[in-house]
């Protein structure tokens, strides 16, 4: 499988992409995409008891930018074309980090070159999505890592 690059621009989450701020997705670069359409897993494997994700996104034509802000529809169109699925709070779309307050989680960015458009709802999950990809994947790059730490003075009303 041919590696593509993943690249997000920081190491520390900044509050606005995190649940202490407004839960935006943050922008993504890939350099030496080869396949037609990709599919995004961020996910947090410091989550208590099970990996958590944040994020599964796939239908995307094939790009060196996913743009920040991607709007939490199940098949949004700007700023760009996607299918996200659901995520581990149960909601569609990207969800921030949001781990106990004092403890650092890292995340994950995982992101897949596929030969095809997957045909799934967006009810699918992470699991649903990697058993969708088997056969399919061209291109992997998962070496994006951040991490995120909330710091006990943080008041915040979300919780996982």
């Amino acid at each position: 499988m041919e590696n593509l690059i993943v690249e997000i621009g920081f190491t520390e989450f900044a509050p606005r992409h995190t649940c202490d701020g407004e839960n935006i997705s943050p922008e993504i670069v890939l350099k030496r995409v080869h396949a037609p359409y990709l599919a995004i897993i961020v996910n947090d494997p410091d989550a208590p008891g099970r990996a958590f994700n944040h994020w599964v996104a796939w239908n995307i034509e094939a790009t060196d930018l996913i743009p920040e802000g991607i709007p939490n529809d199940p098949a949004p169109t700007s700023p760009i074309s996607c299918v996200q699925g659901t995520n581990t709070y149960g909601t569609i779309g990207y969800r921030g980090p949001c781990p106990p307050k004092g403890e650092t989680h890292r995340i994950f960015f995982n992101v897949y070159g596929l030969d095809a458009k997957l045909d799934l709802p967006s009810t699918a999950t992470k699991s649903d999505l990697e058993r969708a990809m088997e056969g399919h994947m061209l291109q992997y790059g998962g070496y994006a890592i951040a991490q995120y730490k909330r710091e006990e003075q943080v008041a915040s009303t979300a919780t996982r």
